[in-house]
Formats: C-alpha cells, sequence, structure tokens
C-alpha cells in the first residue's frame, strides 16, 4: 500500500510516475513536525534495520551514523563522510512492520539513523516542501518492489555495456588508446570498451574532438569498432566561455545558461577555465544540450559518461576575490591576533584566514546560492533543487537518445544523481580510493542502489585515486565481475593499472575471462529486474528475512534469483569465511579454465579463494548458464552455453 502526503509547496521533481492520491492529514506513525522546517522522528526497536539511500556510506544496514542528502564532488570516501555523489532519499525501516519512506525533496535533507539517539530515526531538512510517500509491506522486498514500480523502469544499456571497460584520465591521444588496444587484445585480456576522459576535447570544450590528438576522428572510430571496440567519451557539466565556440554563444544568445539574480550568466570555473552551466531544469535548455550529443553520435560513437554534473565549482570570482582579500589582509598585517596563526606560525605554514579561504573556494555552499534556474517561467534559486542537477543533465541526454536513436540503446551513466535519473542511465559511484575497504564499500552500495532502481551501476575498479597494488586489482576485479558496469579507471599521476601492465598477465586474462562466461547469465538476470522492476543485486536479509545472522550478513549478496556472490576484500588473504543461509554449491572459476564444484551445508565455511580465482554460490536447485571465453561481448558463442549447479535444475533465459 502507498500512501502519498503533501506538505507546503512541494517542487515537482518528477522522481515519481505513478499517480497517488494525496492523504489529507499527516502520516499517522511517528511525530512530524513542520513549525521550523520540516523534521520527521520515529522511535526504532532495536532489531529494526535500515535499509536504502542509495550511493551511502557505511553499510546495508544504516543505523548508527548520519546521512546527507546533497549531492558532492568529494573523492575521499572516509568513515567520516555524510554526502557522496547521489541523493538518493529512500529508505524501510524493516522489523515487527515493513514501512518505506521516500522523501522527495530536491535540496540538502539529513537522515540521523540513530546517530544523535541510538533508537531515534530523524529525517530534517530546511524546508517543510516536500511529498512523503509511505510504503507498507509484508518485507522489505515487498516493499522495494512497490517503490520501484512507482518511480518508473530502470534504464537498459546496449549489450556490449555489459563488456570489460578500461579507462585513464590521462589517455592524451590516438596513440596512447591504440596501446592500451593493443596492451589487451595482444594479450587476449577481453574488453570492450575503452574511455576518454577530458584529454580528448579541444580545451575541454563539450562536443568537441582534439584534431590534433585525434585526426580524423570518424574513421579512427571506425578503426576501433573493426576491433570490437567501442570508445566511450566523457560530456561535462560546464561550458566554456569562449567566443567562436558555437555552443557557448548559442547557451548566451537563447538564454539557456543558469542565472545569476540580476539576470546575468552565472560565471565559475570547472576544467575549461571560466564556465556556465546549462540549465537542465529548463526544458528547451535540456532539449538544446541533448541534441548536442548528436555530433559525436554521428561520428560513430554509441556511448557517454556525464561526469561534474553535482555541478562540481572549483572557484567563482567572489571565492577568488575573498582570497586575495585574505592574502591581502595578511600581507598588510591586519590578521586578528587571537592566538590562532601562534599555532601555525613555523616555516610555509598557511595563515588561518588564507587557508580558510582557500578550503571555500572549491563547492562552496555560498556559491550554489548564486545561481538561478528557470522553471514554468519562474527564477528557483539553485540551492534549493541542487539534487535535481545531475539527475536533468543526464535526462537531456537520455530523452535525445529516444528522439535520435528510439531503436538502438545508448550506454550512458553519470556521477551526481536523483531518483528519477534511473530511468535515463545507471551510474558509477564516483572518485573512489585504491583501497582495500572501497571494495567492500562497493559491495555494499550495490543493493542499496537497487532498491532506489539504479540497476546499471559499479565502482572504478583497482580504485580511481591512490597507487593501486596488483592483488588489489585482481580481488576488485573479481567483485567486478558481477557488477553490471565493469570499468578500470584510474586518475592521472597514479599508478598505472591496466591490467597487462602487472605480472603473471594471465591471471588478468583469466579473471576478466571469468567475466565474458557468466555475460549471458548477468545480462539475463539484468533484463529480468529492468523489464519486472526488481532488483539484480539484493541483500540476504530480503531473501531469508527470518534468518537473522543472514540479515545481519552485510558482505555477502545475493544476485538474481540464483546466485550469491562472497568476494574476498581484505589483503594478504587466501580465503575468507561465509555464512551459507541454505545448502549451496560452492564454485569457482579456476585459472586453468575448469570449474571447481562443491555442495556444502547451511552453516559458516571458511573457502580458500587465491588471487586468481573467481568464487560464487549456486542456491539449492538452481543452475546458470556459462558460455566459452570471448574477447568481446560480439564475439560470445552461444554454441558453447551449458549449465552449473544442481544436476536436473533448469534456467529460465531473458529471451531478448
Amino acid at each position: 500500500m502507498i500512501k502519498k502526503y503533501v506538505l507546503g509547496q512541494p517542487f515537482e521533481t518528477e522522481a515519481v510516475t505513478i499517480p497517488v492520491e494525496s492523504e489529507q492529514r499527516m502520516m499517522d506513525f511517528g511525530k512530524t513536525e513542520i513549525e521550523d522546517g520540516f523534521s520527521f522522528t520515529y522511535t526504532m526497536d532495536d532489531t529494526d534495520v535500515i535499509y536504502g539511500l542509495g550511493e551511502a556510506n557505511r553499510g546495508i544496514n544504516k543505523r548508527g551514523y548520519i546521512y546527507t542528502s546533497n549531492c558532492a564532488d568529494d573523492p575521499n570516501h572516509t568513515e567520516e563522510k555524510v554526502s557522496l555523489y547521489g541523493a538518493h532519499n529512500f529508505i524501510i525501516i524493516s522489523g515487527k512492520q515493513h514501512i518505506g519512506m521516500f522523501f522527495d525533496y530536491p535540496s540538502k535533507i539529513t537522515f540521523d539513523v540513530g546517530y544523535t539517539r541510538q533508537d531515534t530515526l530523524k529525517v530534517s531538512c530546511e524546508r517543510a516542501d516536500l511529498y512523503v510517500y509511505v510504503i507498507t509491506g509484508e518485507s522489505a522486498y515487498d516493499v522495494t518492489k512497490q517503490f520501484r514500480k512507482l518511480i518508473g523502469s530502470s534504464y537498459i544499456p546496449p549489450k556490449f555495456a555489459f563488456g570489460f571497460g578500461q579507462s585513464r584520465w590521462g589517455y592524451m591521444n590516438a596513440e596512447d588508446i591504440d596501446k592500451v588496444v593493443a596492451g589487451y587484445r595482444d594479450n587476449q585480456i577481453p574488453i570492450d570498451m575503452v574511455y576518454m576522459d577530458i584529454d580528448y576535447m579541444e580545451r575541454f570544450k563539450d562536443f568537441t574532438i582534439n584534431e590534433e590528438r585525434f585526426p580524423n576522428f570518424p574513421e579512427y572510430v571506425k578503426k576501433m569498432k573493426a576491433q570490437n571496440i567501442h570508445l566511450i567519451p566523457i560530456i561535462d557539466a560546464g561550458v566554456k566561455i569562449e567566443d567562436g565556440y558555437d555552443i557557448y554563444e548559442e547557451g548566451v544568445e537563447k538564454g539557456y545558461f543558469c542565472k545569476r539574480e540580476d539576470g546575468s550568466d552565472f560565471v565559475a570555473a570547472v576544467w575549461p577555465g571560466w564556465t556556465h552551466f546549462p540549465d537542465f531544469l529548463n526544458p528547451e535548455a535540456r532539449e538544446w544540450f541533448g541534441s548536442k550529443y548528436a555530433r559525436l553520435i554521428d561520428l560513430g560513437i554509441d556511448g557517454f559518461w556525464n561526469d561534474m554534473n553535482e555541478p562540481a565549482i572549483f572557484y567563482s570570482k567572489e571565492g577568488i576575490e575573498a582570497l586575495h582579500q585574505a592574502i591581502k589582509a595578511y600581507a598588510n598585517g591586519e590578521e586578528q591576533q587571537d592566538g590562532t596563526d601562534d599555532i601555525l606560525n613555523q616555516a610555509n605554514a598557511i595563515p588561518v584566514k588564507v587557508k580558510s579561504a582557500m578550503e571555500r573556494l572549491q563547492n562552496n555552499p555560498e556559491d550554489y546560492k548564486r545561481f538561478y534556474h528557470k522553471v514554468n517561467g519562474k527564477m528557483v534559486r539553485h540551492d534549493l533543487v541542487h539534487n535535481l542537477y545531475g539527475y536533468n543533465m543526464t535526462r537531456a541526454a537520455g530523452e535525445a537518445f529516444e528522439k535520435m536513436s528510439p531503436d538502438k540503446r545508448i550506454l550512458m551513466f553519470s556521477r551526481a544523481s536523483y531518483i528519477g535519473m534511473h530511468r535515463y542511465g545507471g551510474i558509477w559511484t564516483g572518485d573512489n580510493q585504491s583501497w582495500w575497504s572501497h571494495i567492500l564499500l562497493n559491495l555494499k552500495m550495490m543493493p542499496s542502489l537497487n532498491m532506489c532502481g539504479f540497476l546499471y551501476t559499479g565502482a572504478d575498479l583497482g580504485g580511481f585515486g591512490s597507487h593501486a597494488t596488483r592483488d588489489l586489482v585482481l580481488r576488485w576485479l573479481a567483485l567486478g565481475v558481477f557488477t553490471p558496469l565493469m570499468r578500470n579507471h584510474a586518475a592521472l599521476g597514479t599508478r598505472e593499472q591496466e591490467c597487462y601492465q602487472f605480472e603473471h598477465i594471465e591471471d588478468f586474462r583469466h579473471v576478466i575471462g571469468v567475466r565474458y562466461r557468466l555475460i549471458p547469465y548477468l545480462y539475463s538476470e539484468f533484463m529480468k529486474a529492468a523489464t519486472q522492476d526488481d532488483m539484480y543485486f539484493k541483500p540476504l536479509g530480503f531473501v531469508y528475512p527470518n534468518d537473522r545472522r543472514a540479515v545481519e550478513t552485510e558482505d555477502q549478496l545475493m544476485l538474481g534469483n540464483e546466485v550469491m556472490i562472497a568476494p574476498v576484500y581484505t589483503q594478504n588473504a587466501t580465503g575468507r569465511f561465509v555464512y551459507l543461509p541454505e545448502e549451496m554449491k560452492f564454485v569457482k572459476f579456476l585459472p586453468d579454465g575448469s570449474v571447481y564444484e562443491e555442495i556444502m551445508p547451511a552453516g559458516n565455511h571458511y573457502i580458500d579463494v587465491a588471487l586468481n580465482e573467481v568464487p560464487m554460490f549456486i542456491k539449492k536447485d538452481k543452475c546458470i548458464p556459462v558460455v566459452d571465453v570471448a574477447q568481446s561481448v560480439e564475439e560470445i558463442n552461444y554454441a558453447t552455453m551449458k549449465m552449473i549447479g544442481y544436476a536436473g535444475a533448469s534456467y529460465d533465459m531473458y529471451a531478448e
């Protein structure tokens, strides 16, 4: 059952696609207050589990910390971070009763899940203008499926997007990409995609090609496709201010950029330098920007990733001016003597006020209050709808693709998002680090994202920032085998982590090869989840809700209806402990191409998993299809398909 509560004058986010009749009263559980902003307070039972929040830090059960939906450009995902790149305001209280709550609010909203008081859930935001959808069901899984139908079907990418992709910030030209492709193809490591970060553009201008670095680009795209390689360029949110750049000039002429209060175009700096930001909340501007993807599609491109769309702001003119004033004041001896400077009174120390001004430059909340969107003829200040920006940038692309290529799927995923964007593209979980803890974080995010409609998702395998190690990349790839988006991505200046860069290349060839052996199953289960408004990944507690041990197990996931995954995520470990809620068959894909199978009873087990092995479990009386290794999705030979798992079991393959 779904109920809709209307508080104040909510902004229409279009996250929900099915109309629900509004209740003419307050919620009949918990405590709702609207006198000073909005707050909802609920006393949790000791056994209540709180699921949800999509792309959020920490565990599957969100109890014990505080989370803020406020799309943030912050790559350092340490445990204390409360905001990441997405804003996914859906939670489920699961215990004696099962209640889902979607707080449809486009600005900053905080979920205190037992942080201030261990037994208290408190959801609060600055304005009491929002929709609250309350869903009751027989289980957390039932509530999730109701919510999935409420928000509309998930985006489906092209089939090649289920292959492996290699990315790096720092592929500067065609020669660099040629080396990557040769490194994989010559070593017979399967690959389908190479990603193009910002350096392919002419001076970081969207929808341009640097012709010196990529001469005769249409022919180069054809050359890659002849090798079954799809080039996937990045598109950033900011449009460079440059005379003669037609997108900039068109946007100014037609009034399609975000405005200041005085009506002038807002200016801030990102990679291109001074930029304007397209007003993606304006349908006309959205259609205009979306149409520009055709420039690259016409050159043979069939996939994109949208980035920097929180939107990220490196600095504004106001921020630079504040920094200049702080430096000037210090140089003139005007720095206040409050004792703080004495702490930093050492060589090369940065004065406190100067340091503070520097720290406020990037993604300053005050900058988000300085520009406006045009919505239904009215000007809306950005910070009041901040979480909708990335969503509507990707919506611009998705709506354009439907017009340009209604019979063809185009790959699209984004960094920033809000519920509703799942209908137009997938997401990757942003600029993570080459930390072992982020393998586990990647795992725990997956079912929470699925709950919010995001099925095509994955992390930067190997980690984006920091320096990866060979063992970390292998272990992370063994998890990435199962995530719909499987991409190795690294930052400029970090250790090169393409799979052919390490010793014993055969280990990487095997692990990635397992992905291709499993694509018939993975694609089938993805399509079932997408077309049936279901989940691809589920917490164990969704499948075994009456098994408290299963509910509390967060480092194992159910995949589809047949499989449980339990990756190794600890350095120097030769295996791990697993909990089986029921009898299952333990399966390992071994480096010689064979498959190890062992039936294990319910209970606790220690499994040995070498660095070059990929483990999984198949549920009792189930089986899954596997094929021979292929070098690309296009080359998969379905005639080699066979079943592994329990003898006599059958598998219902999704029929395209």
